[in-house]
């Protein structure tokens, strides 16, 4: 199997819409799920790509102001 036939795959797997998208419709479902699928790949190969997207890493102590001193 090419890297362009599973791309396809992908994209019918896809253009069946979901219950949400269907009860709005959608005038080419292939489409749809190409730009999705697109978009998607792009954000898994750069995390900072989806707009207004900020990912913290912090740790649970910097999360929470200690209630007391620490000893």
């Amino acid at each position: 199997m090419t890297h362009e036939q599973s791309d396809q795959e992908r994209v019918e797997s896809r253009a069946h819409l979901l219950p949400e998208e269907a009860s709005v419709g959608s005038d080419d479902p292939v489409a749809q799920a190409d730009t999705i699928l697109d978009e998607s790949d792009v954000r898994e190969e750069d995390r900072n790509a989806a707009p207004d997207t900020f990912l913290e890493r912090r740790t649970s102590d910097q999360t929470v102001t200690p209630s007391e001193p620490p000893d």
